[in-house]
Formats: structure tokens, C-alpha cells, sequence
């Protein structure tokens, strides 16, 4: 690509024009998109010709991160300043009550950054607003909720936008999962924090309930992510973890199945293959970031900085991996799925064995601007892009149509979720009995979490809203898409490429038990 002239070159003004004509954008979305194509007109300086080479091969990818990285992937404010000291560049005093409060928030959301567009963390909503629902008349509280996460769907139309509750009971977590069962909304994601010594069985069973309902909120292990990142840690985007303050420079990820396409055995793998890769991809990440914080004027300027919503060196760079079931399945030879990576001890214990091996490479390569989380960079089982098809599973994942009996599943999640500090988790779709019992629900979360597993989705087999890799979309938006209409949630978009070619709406469904 060549470098800036003033004048786009014939294959990018085709691209504009495309984006221009596509009647199934909306205008923001075709906005988003052309600002995207405007970074790219700068040369990619981040990338050198053995890397590109990598690219080329499709074994490093930078999930259209942009050429110039001018400003964080994943920024994650600590809200909590605007409610101690308001924010001064935006001229918000400290909220007074619900209806400011929320009002306040819509405002600074709208000047977060993020590689999609869209903010990815809205807050710890529960703390974050709890005093001020206190002092209100419950249904008056209530409806101000629902214009808040109206607002939020209607204005900040993207999954990738993320808000957490827990791990204790709040009138306001309450009134959330009231109001996302009532609405169906698929923005904004929720997790919960679950902690079983501080999150009550009946608060827990409510969320379970709510997830079956509305593919939402999800469950984050909190004793075993605390004990990683302290207990102030958000969970953002999809899966992601990482530091209230703080975000992710940049993902960027290494597709293991191409990578072991490759290789000529598994010792080639492991001594020569592997290495290389991730060599390549650790020096990506370490350029990308050095070109954000030294030459973009981001963490210069921005008054997220200047008024401590956020602090640089607790941002990470995190090092995404796809494709391990495919890639261990193809060293071994096996070709049925169903025989391999989640069925088969060698096959699963040589995923481990590389997770090792990625594991160690990164906790020895010093990472760059993160000396406040650890000074290394976070590995995330990264929950792959609808390019990947069939052929790179997202992260750790086992292939959709070869998932074993729950509790096999479970314990096979809880061997890898481990390694993968800023993200990884598994999703299950259930029968429309679970309803019913979300208590059972709720024990099998808390065996899984005493196992190992670090983050748990899931959502019945009819529910509208469903959960695709580790966003949420509407069935009833991607029909709209089946029949070439607008729709105005831009994940919706990827939804359909995941449904389409990597299956993802087909997991299997867990049926329900005594």
C-alpha cells in the first residue's frame, strides 16, 4: 500500500464507492467504514517484509486493526472519576442524582475511542449507579434504566459494547436483568462477576434465568480472574479482561492451523514453526504499540489521560490464537472431528502441550508500555472473524458439531481457559427446559468455575437474541440481512458471515436432566 498522496488510488476509491453504494449499511456504518478505509491510505508502518510474508500466508492477522494505530483497540475508563470529581474537557459536574448520572455517562461514552468506533466498556453499572437508584422510587428508577439501555441499543449500535454486574446483589443489577428480559436488547453485552461466596444462589439464578432468555449476562470466574488482574478488572468487548484504567493496545492474533500447515511433523511445529510465528507476532504487537504511544499523540492529548479516566501503562498487548483444534488434528492426522482436539487424550494433550509452549514465549518477551500490568502481554482466545470458516475454531475452542457430553466439555475448557489471562470461554446452547430450573444452571457454572473455566455463555435454542462467538445479534436482524435490509447493529453484519460459514448458530443443544 502506498503512502498518503491526497488522492485515493483507483482500488480504494472502487472501495469507498462500494461502501458508498452498499444499500445494507446504514449511514454510520458507512461512515465507520470509510474512516477505516482513510487510516489505511497510510502505509502500514508497523509491518516489515517477514511479516508481511506472514500475513500473506494468512498465519499473523491484525483483525483490521488499521495501518496506523493512532489510538487504543480497547480503552477501559474508570467511570468512577466522573462520579468523584465530574470531567472538566466535557464540563460535567458530579451527577446528583439517577436521571444526571446516566445522562453524564451517555455523554463520555460518546468520546471514547476504540478501534470499532464504539466504546467496549460502559462500566461496572451496578456500582456505578447504585446510590442514585437507591433514592429513587423503584418504578421511576426502573424507567430511567430502560431510556439509559434504550439510548444505549439505539445510539451505540454495536455488541462489541460491554457492561459488567456483580459480584454482589443490587437493586440496580436487579433492574437491569428486568429490564434486558423485557426489552430483548442485544446491546449492551453484560457479564456477571461471580464470586459463590460473595454472589447469593437466588441473585445467581436470576442471572442464569436471564441468559437463557436473552443470551445474557454471561458468567466471569471472579475468584480465579481477581487473582490474576486484583479486583479492579473489567470484562469488555467479548471476553475480554483487563485492567479498570487501562485496555488493550492492540489483538492481533496467530491462526495455528495455518501455521501447522506448515510444519513438516510436530517437533517441526513446535521447535521451528511455532517460534517463528510467534516471534514475528510478539514484534508486530511491540511496533504497534510504540507507534501509538511515541509518534500518535493519543496518550499525549487525549484528557482521558489528562483527568485519569485511564493510565497507559495499564494497558497490555494481547496475543490472540484461533485455531488450535484444527491445528493439533491436522499434526496428528485425523481428519473426523469428532475423533479429535475435545474427543481424543493425544489430541488434547498436545493442544496443551502448545499452549505451554505460546505461554512460555510470551511471559518472556518484555512487553512495551504495560509496566502497571506485569510488563508482559496477555494471551486471549480470540473468538475469530467470519473469514475463518471452518478452518480456524475461535481460540481454544472444540469444532462446532463435535462437542462432547456437557461435563466432558466443561473439564476440557477448564485444561486451556488457564493460559489465557485477558480472555477466553466457551458458549452452550440449551433446550427451552432449563428455564425452568436456572438453579441447576447455576451449579453446573459453579462446578465448571471450581475446575478451572474462566468465563461461561449460553442462551436457549429459541431465544431472539443468541450469542454468536462472544457478541450477541438477533435471529430477526439476521433475517432482515437474509432479505438485503438495513439493520442498525453492525455486528449483525458478522453475525451472518459467522452463521454462514463457520456454523456458529448450530452448537449442539444441551438437553436437560434430572
Amino acid at each position: 500500500m502506498s503512502q498518503m498522496t491526497g488522492i485515493l488510488d483507483p482500488e480504494r476509491e472502487s472501495s469507498a464507492l462500494n461502501i458508498i453504494k452498499n444499500k445494507r449499511l446504514t449511514f454510520m456504518q458507512q461512515v465507520l467504514e470509510l474512516y477505516k478505509l482513510g487510516e489505511d491510505t497510510v502505509g502500514p508502518v508497523t509491518v516489515n517484509d517477514e511479516l508481511r510474508k506472514a500475513m500473506n500466508e494468512g498465519v499473523i492477522c491484525d483483525l483490521w486493526e488499521g495501518n496506523a494505530p493512532f489510538r487504543p483497540r480497547y480503552v477501559i475508563p474508570d467511570y468512577s472519576i466522573l462520579f468523584k470529581k465530574g470531567c472538566e474537557f466535557l464540563e460535567l459536574n458530579v451527577p446528583e442524582d439517577l436521571q444526571e448520572a446516566c445522562n453524564s455517562l451517555l455523554i463520555l461514552y460518546r468520546h471514547i475511542p476504540s478501534s470499532g468506533g464504539y466504546p467496549v466498556y460502559l462500566g461496572q453499572l451496578d456500582e456505578l449507579l447504585e446510590p442514585y437508584v437507591l433514592k429513587e422510587e423503584r418504578s421511576r428508577a426502573k424507567r430511567t434504566l430502560q431510556l439509559f439501555l434504550k439510548h444505549i441499543d439505539k445510539a451505540i449500535p454495536d455488541s462489541f459494547v460491554h457492561v459488567d454486574i456483580g459480584p454482589y446483589d443490587t437493586q440496580t443489577a436487579r433492574l437491569i436483568l428486568e429490564c434486558t428480559e423485557e426489552m430483548q436488547l442485544a446491546v449492551p453485552n453484560i457479564t456477571l462477576k461471580y464470586d459463590p461466596e460473595k454472589t447469593s444462589d437466588e441473585f445467581a439464578a436470576l442471572c442464569a434465568k436471564c441468559m437463557l432468555k436473552t443470551a445474557k449476562p454471561s458468567f466471569a470466574n471472579d475468584v480465579m480472574i481477581s487473582k490474576e488482574w486484583g479486583q479492579d478488572y473489567a470484562v469488555a468487548s467479548c471476553l475480554n479482561l483487563l485492567k479498570i484504567a487501562g485496555g488493550g493496545y492492540t489483538l492481533a492474533r496467530i491462526k495455528l492451523h495455518d501455521a501447522a500447515k506448515l510444519a513438516k511433523n510436530i517437533e517441526d511445529f513446535k521447535e521451528n514453526i511455532l517460534p517463528y510465528y510467534m516471534r514475528l507476532l510478539l514484534e508486530f504487537i511491540d511496533r504497534r504499540i510504540t507507534f501509538m504511544s511515541e509518534e500518535s499523540v493519543f496518550f499525549q492529548t487525549n484528557f482521558l489521560v489528562k483527568e485519569g479516566f485511564i493510565d497507559q501503562e495499564k494497558f497490555t498487548g494481547m496475543v490472540g490464537v484461533v485455531g488450535l483444534a484444527e491445528c493439533v488434528n491436522h499434526l496428528l492426522d485425523i481428519t473426523d472431528p469428532k475423533k479429535g482436539f475435545g474427543n481424543n487424550k493425544d489430541a488434547d494433550d498436545l493442544g496443551v502441550e502448545i499452549c505451554e509452549l505460546m505461554n512460555q514465549m510470551v511471559k518472556n518477551h518484555p512487553g512495551v508500555h504495560c509496566s502497571k500490568v506485569g510488563g508482559i502481554y496477555g494471551m486471549h482466545a480470540q473468538v475469530g472473524i467470519s473469514d475463518d470458516g471452518r478452518s480456524n475454531t475461535p481460540g481454544t475452542r472444540i469444532p462446532i458439531g463435535a462437542e462432547p457430553e456437557l461435563s466432558k466439555h466443561l473439564a476440557h475448557s477448564a485444561r486451556f481457559h488457564k493460559y489465557f489471562p485477558t480472555g477466553a470461554g466457551d458458549i452452550f446452547t440449551f433446550e427451552n427446559t432449563w428455564q425452568k430450573t436456572p438453579e441447576a444452571l447455576v451449579d453446573i457454572i459453579k462446578g465448571s468455575f471450581a475446575m478451572g473455566v474462566r468465563y461461561f455463555s449460553g442462551y436457549t435454542a429459541d431465544s431472539d437474541v443468541v450469542r454468536v462467538t462472544g457478541y450477541l445479534v438477533k435471529k430477526s436482524e439476521l433475517a432482515k440481512l437474509d432479505r438485503g435490509e438495513q439493520v442498525l447493529n453492525g455486528a449483525t453484519v458478522l453475525g451472518k458471515g459467522q452463521r454462514d460459514g463457520a456454523h456458529a448458530l448450530n452448537r449442539k443443544i444441551e438437553e436437560y436432566t434430572e
